[in-house]
């Protein structure tokens, strides 16, 4: 076994597999940028490096560590058989398959083609004419990709070509490779992948399935083990093909086989193969007590599978989340900032690369970190799972908690009636209302009215006057708008609002606060002037709100008064319409990319281009200014 690992990546996966090695007591080593180091703090040693790209840096890091293994994480560099030479090269085990299994499946065509030979069944499409293809509706994908990236939906002929731009674009950008395929594309299936795992002696193994059909454009949102729809002679069907599909590229380590399933027949076809440990592998550790990254350091070590196949046995029910730093309200655009209070729930697995005062940035992928739960039975694991997405608290940035939690409780999941278009059909119920409710409101502005005070009595504002106590107005800006809350007296001992009495109490789980008899705690935060408040999985941010302030919250990329603004932190990646420009409402005008992916902002009136105040390459935070499009005067 090795005495000492670096770890190439970053985050929740970086500190999940520290983990691991402080269990086996070896040595860690953890790489690093100059902005993002939250990680280190779980390792035994850090280096520096330009970024998780630099394949060169990270293999020198790696040697001058004394490291003996590499291990890639999921993302970066883990299924890039270049990095994988490198690290032979250099003298060092890579822990993933061989480079030459990375270029099998890595590739979506030749991996098809791979697994076709071996008798698996594969989705019908092509990798040649794209331009020319027919057969609608369609699934453009990144030949080279991974994790839902570049997918896109193509329902007529019309949409064809902005859809290949669109995702050539964004595969040269995030993988170095703009080659696309193209598939028929399979309305509401369901997505189910196999976890397998193979040894240097021959030995190939899968340890059950993964249910992952709750999706939103690819992304998997909340995944499962076992899948509610697989029985015991389908899984050893579906197992059996994800084995030969491994054996067929000679395959050693960790490795997922995903297909996709028709939810009324049973039949599956393959989709590609992920030469690396998945997102979602905590699911399958629950339910068969394995630890899949001791298992892949073994298996590069050279060690026989500990088990084999008629000892795998699946054992109650898991599930997990993904949180990421997103807002469903605003069409699930990314966010940031820097944590204020971070809180984790107890009771179920956590697998977070999160920190209090630790910056989220526009950088890197929204997710944040996993809420994994487990149970005997499966509703007794989804009521689990929505327990402890309540109890987690993250102030500072917004996250997709409480659209998890939506999820989690719906009725067609609860029953396991999924397909991979359940969350697009539901969305606006899932979503919820983005109004920030009253009593919310209500409690932040008690809260500012109660303090800062200074020490000067003069300064109190508990509205005292000759004859009775004064009405103090709080304007507060939330996400949705400008709130007016009307509070007199101390809060800390009496006060009143519209609604009737009001008191706070603080302590330090938070603030409680009591209007009209009912009581209700949050935790809360303040980032210079804003002020956070969180409860039940959701937050809220409230600041004053100026004189002089447009009544409107800028928040939209574009307002009435023609001003574009970005509606999340990013950077420019394309601009497509320049100062003096005609354009028409609706017209793309740039591309914001945010967490490798991109939104388009689009004019909001008909006029002319009178500013553009950004160029390409350029970051720009959140509700900065774009540009301008003014009317055309008679």
């Amino acid at each position: 076994m090795f005495n000492r690992v670096l770890v190439a990546n970053r985050g929740e996966i970086a500190v999940r597999v520290f983990r691991t090695l402080r269990a086996l007591n070896i040595a860690s080593v953890a790489v690093h940028t100059s902005s993002d180091d939250l990680h280190v703090r779980h390792a035994d040693e850090a280096l520096q490096v330009p970024k998780y790209l630099d394949m060169g840096a990270i293999v020198a890091a790696a040697v001058a560590s004394g490291a003996q293994a590499v291990h890639p994480g999921y993302g970066f560099l883990a299924e890039n058989a270049e990095f994988a030479r490198l690290c032979a090269e250099a003298g060092l085990v890579f822990i993933g398959p061989p480079a030459q299994a990375i270029d099998a499946m890595g590739d979506k065509i030749r991996a098809k083609a791979t697994v076709s030979a071996a008798g698996v069944p594969v989705v019908p499409g092509t990798a040649e004419s794209l331009e020319t293809w027919s057969d609608f509706p369609a699934l453009i994908k990144p030949s080279a990709g991974g994790g839902g990236k570049g997918m896109i939906v193509v329902r007529s002929a019309a949409e064809l070509p902005t859809a290949l731009e669109s995702a050539r674009r964004t595969a040269l950008n995030a993988f170095g490779d703009d080659t696309l395929l193209i598939e028929r594309y399979i309305d509401s299936p369901r997505h189910i992948e196999i976890q397998i795992m193979a040894d240097t002696h021959g030995n190939v193994i899968h340890l059950g399935e993964r249910e992952c059909s709750l999706q939103r454009r690819h992304q998997k949102i909340i995944e499962e083990a076992p899948s509610p729809f697989v029985d015991e002679d389908m899984r050893a069907k579906m197992g059996a093909a994800a084995v030969e599909a491994a054996r067929a590229v000679g395959y050693v380590g960790a490795g997922t086989v995903e297909f996709i399933v028709d939810g009324t027949t049973g039949s599956y076809h393959f989709m590609e193969m992920n030469t690396r440990l998945q997102v979602e592998h905590p699911v399958t550790e629950l339910v068969t007590g394995l630890d899949l990254v001791e298992l892949q350091l073994r298996v590069a070590a050279g060690e026989l599978l500990p088990i084999g196949q008629d000892e795998v046995r699946l054992r109650g029910h898991a599930v997990e989340a993904r949180v990421y730093a997103e807002d469903p309200a605003r069409g699930f655009l990314p966010t940031g900032g820097r944590v204020r209070l971070l809180r984790e729930p107890g009771g179920v697995r956590v697998d977070s690369g999160l920190a209090e005062g630790g910056v989220v940035g526009s950088e890197f992928d929204p997710m944040l970190s996993k809420v994994v739960a487990w149970a005997p039975e499966r509703g007794d694991a989804l009521r689990v799972l929505d327990r402890a997405l309540r109890e987690t608290v993250v102030l500072g940035v917004t996250t997709n908690i409480p659209f998890l939690r939506a999820l989690a409780v719906h009725p067609a999941v609860r029953t396991g009636e999924l397909d991979t278009g359940l969350v697009e059909r539901f969305l606006p119920e899932l979503v919820g209302s983005a109004e920030t409710p009253q009593d919310v409101v209500t409690a932040a502005a008690l809260v500012f009215h109660a303090v800062p005070r200074g020490a000067d009595p003069w300064e109190i504002t508990d509205g005292w006057r000759v004859g009775e106590p004064a009405w103090t107005t709080w304007r507060l800006e939330s996400r949705d708008g400008v709130h007016a809350v009307r509070v007199r007296g101390l809060p800390e001992v009496s006060a009143e609002v519209d609604s009737g009495p009001a008191t706070i109490t603080w302590s330090s789980e938070g603030v409680t606060v009591t209007v009209a008899g009912r009581t209700t705690h949050y935790a809360a935060a303040r980032d210079g002037e804003t002020l956070w408040l969180g409860r039940d999985g959701q937050s809220w941010a409230f600041t004053r709100h100026l004189i002089g302030d447009p009544g409107d919250r800028p928040g939209a990329a574009g307002g009435g008064d023609g001003v574009v603004r970005s509606p999340m932190p990013g950077t420019v990646l394309v601009v497509k319409a320049q100062q003096g420009d005609r354009v028409a409402e609706g017209q793309p005008l740039l591309i914001v990319e945010a967490m490798k992916m991109e939104h388009t902002i689009t004019a909001p009136r008909d006029g002319v281009v009178t500013e553009l105040a950004v160029k390409v390459g350029q970051p720009v935070d959140m509700d900065a200014v774009l540009a301008v499009v003014q009317e055309e005067g008679p």
